[in-house]
């Protein structure tokens, strides 16, 4: 979302700022109201995930993300859970997964609606910029179908959604210039045609060390790896995450706007925002992952259509680094996404923020 001045106004630090904010305060502030114990099998959990481009003082390729997921409770308890009109189905549905009687298991179901938008550097020229990546959106919804241990996550998640105009990327990023007295970009009439789109997604995280403490000072080794398959983006990943700090909890990770399913959902009694221990807890943490890229549609262009495209990197990587803070149910994060170079005559490596907070009920 290209401004008509700098982006280093105070403004896009704000979410940065005020996690620093609440990471120096939080010890300080009373604690909230006592919550009942709960079991993790009975918590449903909530997340919001905004990423931008602008907090890493661009306005670039990977320029917004916006993504809402709910996690359900144990499906092996979701039968007798009373669900908003509409969710019915998914009591059907879990009574009918492979995995739900897998022995000490917790089996979810994921449900997220999201758009990503990407655009090339230079948002005022009119015409295609045939050395810079294409403009594109992405529409979706996905389902993911999740069992998890305290060391151990498999997700599998089916992703539908729409490429193109039919997103509503081009409409988004206007209105938001628009609202906020930005230039408004002017190549969009150059954006890949409309394309549905599906990507079957398999990804499993593992929890190989951790302390020998569940609440105060401790830390954890996360792995990751999976892949995934489709006419949107088709790729092998793997990669790892080291959190360390006070109280850290019992979810596998913080991690950005990606296939693969919500990784914020407690998953043992000493997670913090279950109200068993204390309610407030804060960490750091680092992360790196890899890509094997064989289908990009933001980069490779449309599949049955001409469109415009660039030579894509087929190894791609991210390395994140960030805090986190978890008070009461909630549990806030951000970090600074650095990734490497996508495709050949890209000026530079990218970076963008990525801020999450979660609900746990």
């Amino acid at each position: 979302m290209t401004p008509s001045k700098p982006c280093s106004e105070p403004l896009f630090r704000a979410p940065g700022r005020a996690l620093l904010v609440c990471c120096l305060l939080a010890p300080a502030l009373p604690p909230p109201a006592a919550a009942a114990p709960q079991d993790p099998r009975d918590s449903s959990t909530l997340t919001v995930m905004f990423e931008n481009d602008l907090f890493g003082d661009s306005d670039e390729q990977y320029t917004n993300g916006f993504q809402l997921g709910w996690m359900s409770p144990d499906v092996s308890r979701y039968a007798d859970a009373d669900l908003p009109p509409g969710l019915e189905w998914t009591k059907r549905l879990a009574a009918h997964l492979p995995f739900v009687e897998h022995p000490g298991a917790q089996h979810n179901i994921g449900l997220s609606l999201g758009q990503k938008m990407y655009t090339p550097g230079d948002t005022q020229t009119r015409t295609a910029i045939q050395d810079d990546r294409p403009y594109a959106g992405w529409l979706y919804g996905s389902t993911a179908f999740i069992s998890k241990t305290m060391t151990r996550l498999d997700s599998v998640e089916l992703q539908l959604g729409v490429v193109g105009p039919a997103s509503l990327a081009e409409d988004a990023q206007k209105l938001v210039h628009d609202l906020r007295g930005f230039d408004v970009p002017q190549g969009w009439d150059n954006q890949l045609e409309n394309e549905p789109g599906v990507a079957l997604i398999y990804e499993r995280r593992e929890r190989p060390w951790r302390s020998a403490n569940a609440t105060g000072i401790g830390y954890d080794f996360i792995t990751h790896g999976g892949g995934a398959v489709g006419n949107v983006f088709t790729y092998l990943n793997a990669g790892a995450e080291l959190r360390a700090g006070w109280n850290l909890p019992a979810d596998f990770g913080t991690s950005v706007i990606s296939p693969g399913g919500d990784t914020n959902a407690p998953t043992a009694v000493g997670d913090p925002r279950l109200g068993n221990t204390s309610p407030f807890g804060i960490h750091g943490f680092a992360a790196i992952t890899g890509r094997l890229v064989l289908r990009d549609i933001f980069l490779d262009g449309n599949t049955f259509a001409d469109s415009h495209d660039v030579d894509k990197h087929w190894l791609v990587g991210d390395f994140l680094l960030g805090a986190s803070v978890t008070f009461g149910r909630a549990k806030l994060s951000y970090a600074e996404v650095f990734r490497s170079k996508e495709f050949s005559g890209q000026g530079r490596a990218h970076n963008f923020g990525s801020l999450s907070l979660s609900i746990t009920f």
